[in-house]
């Protein structure tokens, strides 16, 4: 693994009512270490997932390709400033990385076209092909089947959002191979009980007040979706 841990500092953080600083489990957990290849976050939507994730991508030193965001109503101007204050160690010196997010890949993928307009050269690192004449899913799939054979950390944010099943299949068995290589590490958010069945992957719940390692059969996801299956018309027959 290149990243080993990512640590809280609670006793610094800027506020008390202001999200994320505001959770219970940014203030008591202390530590996350990343002791597999693949480690993937699970959790109910607002708990503090893909906060983190970007936060470690800011203090990874690994750059989120977005535009900058639209005005809005309310802004919160702690949203994104987690990062000021977690620390993390890595094993054996800082690698590369990057980071994919669903909701920016659309971003990623305008820039390379621009790139490429430029420099066509720029579509061989992902696939040889512009992404933006692909449909969403196969253009995601030939992203990562690109670039994550490339020494790094990678960090996914619910990539499963643009996935058909079968596409996340092949997501699994991508990250099922990467679990025995030493180049590779990914620490991913996920609600997806496809991926998160990926072999020795480690996944820590966010459900939890410290955050806790679970097993896959031990989550709310896994437990929801295999009931709903034994029984996906209810008790009442519907």
């Amino acid at each position: 693994m290149h990243l080993h841990r990512v640590a809280f500092h609670p006793d610094r953080y800027p506020t008390e009512t202001h999200y994320p600083f505001n959770l219970p489990l940014f203030r008591r957990t202390r530590e996350i270490l990343f002791d597999s290849p693949v480690t993937l976050f699970v959790g109910e939507n607002g708990s503090g997932k893909s906060t983190l994730l970007e936060a470690l991508a800011h203090r990874c030193g690994i750059h989120i390709w977005k535009k900058e965001n639209e005005r809005r109503l309310k802004h919160n101007p702690f949203e994104d400033k987690l990062y000021r204050y977690i620390s993390v160690e890595w094993n054996n010196g800082r690698v590369p990385g990057s980071f994919f997010g669903a909701a920016v890949f659309r971003d990623f993928a305008e820039f390379l076209e621009e790139w490429a307009a430029a420099d066509a050269g720029q579509l061989h690192l992902f696939g040889g092909r512009s992404l933006m004449t692909q449909s969403h899913g196969q253009s995601i799939m030939s992203y990562f089947k690109s670039r994550y054979r490339i020494k790094g950390l990678y960090l996914l944010d619910e990539p499963e959002t643009a996935l058909s099943p079968a596409t996340q299949l092949k997501l699994l068995d991508l990250l099922t191979k990467a679990g025995t290589s030493t180049d590779t590490q990914f620490i991913m958010a996920t609600h997806s009980p496809i991926l998160l069945s990926c072999p020795r992957a480690v996944l820590y719940s966010f459900d939890h007040v410290p955050v806790i390692s679970v097993a896959y059969e031990d989550t709310a996801h896994y437990r929801i979706y295999k009931a709903f299956f034994e029984n996906p018309r209810g008790s009442d027959g519907r």
